[in-house]
């Protein structure tokens, strides 16, 4: 369904609430963590390998989850797939709005790691599957900066009310936040996908249950299974060399997304104490650096400048980040160093819309699902190579004295993707 680009503004106002929610949790995540397993320390290798295990399951699970996801919504419509991720991510929430001690934390990493498997990357895979049924082909790059401009605009903002909230206050709004994000949605969001009846029958009852139905799927070379197979992602990444260029990034970046997320906070905490305030204004900087990059200079410099070539420059921006944050040797050194993030957030709009144009118009979710699970793929391994080293050199036992040599590591895999990406070319796009 062609409809005008203001309808999109629901879908902003929906992941805006929805990041927000997500994001308020982040700075203080870190300190509930630590007080439930290790109180009264600032190292805590319990906290760490329990980080770096979920993320791996999580990954896990986002590999088999999101290209599914996302060939459902190419059938069903992307209102429809939004709704699931949306409501079961509110429940962890609201666990850790209620209590924070030891028992109910288990409570909360058990659930969070079950409901983020499905959760986490859906919203932004099916917004970006929106925004690509919803914007033209010349303007999809620039739609695709807006929201993640969007994003990084929900994560200012949250993360400034995290500054200003207790612990236990932000636990309880961001909860409120996320069920009023997923209300909003099925009131206001109209859907983006025309695909007749199927958007009227329920999910789980496939469209070719009868016979004639069955033969008529079968018959069609380049039409998927409801529930994707290997070879089908397999095809998909041979549509274009291009797609597999976009693939190979996007695991890479997957890989160095994951490395940060269990190692950066530790570092930073082991090294310089910091707590939730001291990580809400890093966020808090590099979320404003990375909302005006998104929303007023990426707009500006599409028409200029190729999107392989802005990829590469954020990517670039991602390696001198985690070079700058491995050897911070003061303080002032990681709150400069955040600024950098606002090269970092390019990355997924740029890697989306350049693998939507090869992708034909019926499987934008598809492609989007597959980018994202291949991403999901790369978090499965971080943790069973960053976890042990971050443990590892922030102990006494470390080989030699270099605390930040596992957020090196990471910077490593994000060269390879950098390298990857100076070799990239859009080709035509698909039919």
């Amino acid at each position: 369904m062609e409809m005008g680009l203001g309808g999109l503004k629901h879908l902003f106002v929906t992941v805006f609430l929805s990041d927000f929610a997500t994001f308020m949790v982040f700075p203080a995540i870190t300190d509930v963590t630590m007080s439930a397993l290790c109180p009264g320390e600032t190292e805590c290798s319990l906290a760490i390998y329990l980080s770096g295990s979920q993320q791996a399951i999580i990954g896990l699970g986002s590999v088999v989850m999101m290209p599914l996801i996302g060939n459902l919504s190419d059938k069903y419509g992307r209102k429809a797939l939004l709704t699931l991720p949306m409501t079961i991510s509110i429940i962890p929430l609201v666990i850790l709005a209620y209590k924070r001690t030891t028992n109910f934390f288990y409570a909360y990493f058990a659930l969070r790691t079950v409901t983020a498997m499905i959760s986490k990357g859906s919203i932004q895979c099916l917004a970006l599957a929106y925004v690509a049924d919803t914007v033209p082909e010349r303007l999809r790059a620039s739609g695709f900066g807006v929201i993640a401009g969007v994003i990084s605009a929900a994560y200012v903002f949250a993360t400034l009310a995290t500054r200003c909230l207790t612990t236990a206050l932000t636990f309880q709004i961001a909860a409120l936040v996320s069920v009023a994000a997923t209300v909003y949605m099925r009131v206001f969001l109209e859907e983006s996908v025309s695909n007749g009846e199927n958007l009227t029958r329920p999910v789980l009852k496939e469209a070719g249950d009868d016979i004639e139905d069955r033969s008529n799927l079968l018959g069609k070379d380049h039409k998927f299974k409801t529930i994707p197979s290997l070879r089908d992602l397999i095809c998909l990444l041979k549509i274009s060399s291009t797609f597999s260029q976009a693939a190979v990034i996007s695991f890479f970046n997957g890989l160095a997304e994951g490395g940060v997320e269990v190692s950066l906070m530790y570092f930073l905490k082991a090294r310089f104490n910091f707590s939730k305030n001291q990580y809400a204004d890093l966020m808090l900087i590099g979320g404003v650096a990375a909302m005006v990059m998104q929303l007023l200079f990426v707009p500006l410099m599409v028409p200029f400048v190729a999107e392989e070539r802005l990829l590469s420059i954020g990517l670039f921006g991602g390696v001198t980040y985690f070079l700058v944050y491995s050897i911070a040797w003061s303080k002032w050194v990681p709150y400069a160093n955040a600024l950098l993030a606002a090269l970092l957030v390019v990355v997924h709009p740029f890697l989306g819309s350049i693998a939507s144009k090869q992708i034909g118009p019926e499987e934008q979710g598809k492609a989007q699902g597959c980018i994202q699970g291949i991403s999901s793929l790369g978090t499965i391994i971080s943790p069973l190579i960053f976890t042990p080293l971050t443990a590892l050199f922030l102990s006494e036992e470390a080989p030699f004295n270099f605390p930040g040599f596992s957020v090196l590591c990471v910077g490593v895999a994000m060269m390879i993707s950098f390298i990857q990406s100076l070799f990239i070319r859009t080709g035509p796009s698909k039919s």
